[in-house]
């Protein structure tokens, strides 16, 4: 059997890869490539052996076929330990490969560009590329793997102070590239159960799902625990396609407020501010302007804003950033900043600053959530809140301001916990219960917190009123009308009630838990 080293080169992603190769020649490696990767390397003067003249059979199919040989698949799950298939190896002339440097045509940016087709989509999907990978990791033992170029130094490194790879870093980069290809796949399976032609469900049987690390965090919702954020393979939406421009790394606790502000800031279609602590909307404001928003939301409750996060669904300027450097913040974002805005808040240069994707994007599809053991995964409640479709079910109806007030109240009800309660006017929050065991003690904590305000105010309850405790406080606030889904066994003695204090109520049928 040959004493020649070998390594496979055979990369999408060609970052490094000629560093790589001039490090691997230099320490007596033979570099067998395919293609692009060979044209690459030979433009800057190394010297290649092509796959086809190990294998000798060219590449066929316009390129479908090229690695896809028993000998280069020999040579990579060859066990050159044991004497039986060194045997082999040298009956059919095979050098055994010991660094498989592979990572796969880019099928997720593909279907990511809009207006591709499905024959492109299709042409990107690599079959030598995962075969090479997977066998390389299965033969670990005496093969090492890469998918990532940032290993590349790494690998150089351990050639060159102990003359191998050690095994330690053999399974590593085994398990990376096992999860590399499981990830690969798992984007080709989603592209193709959402294609119409294929007919499948939006739940199957078996569901694979792939997430990319966009960063590790300093720790989760607590010290004591360990934290990272991941993102949705394929098109950036949402916070994955978030913009830091100043402050502190983000936390884990800042990225769940972040996203409680941004699912609901979007919405609105006016200009509309949104305060969040503890992943609850403290203050939410709707306004035309997007100055007269902010001050809506940080009036709403000017307390539990201090050291929250602020999402706008309109570029940040001037007037706002004056007025957002008042208070302590830890997050603001909003689709822009301008440049006089991002003076004013450059003088806090803790807070942090986050531009995310156009105002609209990132409205998702499905909710899921961890249990122990499994996975919850459900359709998102994206459909607009539109309570003007609702019954009328006392005697008096909403008055034209109110139906917008009861509008408005019951979209931030969608995003509070449940039980929740919101009182409001018609753009501004006055005082919110949230995440109660009873719906009393909602309805109690969002009037008391409303105080005087609640006078001519509206209430959104997320679920129906088992009792009618609740329009009895209401009143006695001032409230005027009240939105709910109506269907409890006793909804006719709330209807009584409010006849009999004069206030109106819609029924909606649609309810709005948030756990």
């Amino acid at each position: 059997m040959s004493n020649q080293r070998r390594a496979l080169l055979s990369v999408s992603d060609k970052s490094g890869i000629v560093e790589l190769a001039e490090g691997l020649i230099a320490l007596g490696f033979e570099i067998v490539s395919t293609g692009g990767t060979a044209r690459a390397l030979s433009e800057a003067g190394l010297a290649v052996t092509g796959a086809e003249e190990v294998t000798g059979f060219p590449e066929i199919l316009g390129g479908r076929v090229k690695t896809l040989h028993p000998a280069i698949h020999g040579a990579i799950l060859a066990r050159p330990d044991r004497e039986g298939q060194r045997d082999e190896l040298n009956e059919h002339g095979i050098i055994p490969i010991e660094l498989v440097v592979v990572n796969l045509y880019p099928f997720e940016e593909t279907i990511a560009r809009e207006g591709v087709s499905f024959e492109e989509a299709v042409e990107n999907i690599d079959i030598g590329g995962p075969t090479m990978l997977r066998a390389a990791a299965k033969n670990h033992a005496h093969v090492a793997v890469a998918v990532n170029p940032q290993r590349y130094a790494e690998l150089l490194a351990e050639l060159k102070s102990s003359g191998q790879i050690s095994i330690e870093t053999r399974v590593q980069l085994a398990a990376e590239a096992f999860a590399h290809t499981a990830g690969y796949d798992a984007a080709i399976a989603a592209y193709f159960r959402e294609l119409p032609e294929a007919g499948m469900t939006a739940y199957p049987d078996r569901l694979s799902l792939t997430f990319n690390k966009v960063q590790d965090l300093r720790y989760g919702e607590n010290p004591q625990q360990e934290a990272a954020f991941y993102a949705s393979a394929g098109p950036k939406e949402g916070l994955a396609d978030k913009k830091q421009l100043q402050g502190k790394e983000l936390s884990f606790n800042n990225l769940n407020d972040l996203n409680a502000a941004w699912e609901l800031v979007l919405e609105f279609e006016g200009s509309a501010a949104v305060a969040v602590k503890h992943a609850n909307p403290c203050g939410v404001g709707l306004a035309l302007t997007q100055f007269e928003a902010y001050n809506l939301a940080y009036e709403a409750d000017p307390v539990s804003i201090f050291g929250g996060v602020v999402a706008f669904n309109r570029p940040v300027g001037a007037a706002t950033a004056r007025e957002l450097v008042k208070i302590f913040l830890e997050v603001i974002a909003a689709p822009q900043f301008n440049e006089e805005a991002l003076k004013i808040l450059s003088a806090k240069k803790d807070i942090r600053l986050l531009e995310i994707g156009p105002a609209g994007s990132g409205k998702k599809s499905h909710d899921l959530k961890k249990v122990t053991g499994g996975l919850l995964i459900q359709s998102a409640d994206s459909e607009p809140v539109d309570v003007t479709g609702g019954e009328v079910v006392t005697e008096r109806a909403p008055t034209a301001g109110e139906w917008k007030a009861l509008n408005f109240a019951q979209t931030v009800v969608k995003h509070v916990r449940s039980n929740a309660i919101v009182v409001a006017s018609e753009g501004q929050t006055l005082g919110i219960g949230a995440g109660q065991m009873n719906r009393i003690g909602a309805a109690r904590i969002a009037l008391n917190q409303a105080g005087e305000r609640a006078k001519g105010a509206v209430l959104g309850s997320d679920a129906f009123f088992p009792f009618p405790d609740i329009v009895d406080e209401a009143a006695r606030y001032g409230v005027k009308a009240i939105v709910q889904p109506g269907g409890s066994l006793r909804d006719d003695e709330s209807i009584r009630l409010c006849n009999r204090l004069g206030l109106a109520m819609v029924f909606t049928g649609r309810r709005y838990f948030k756990h």
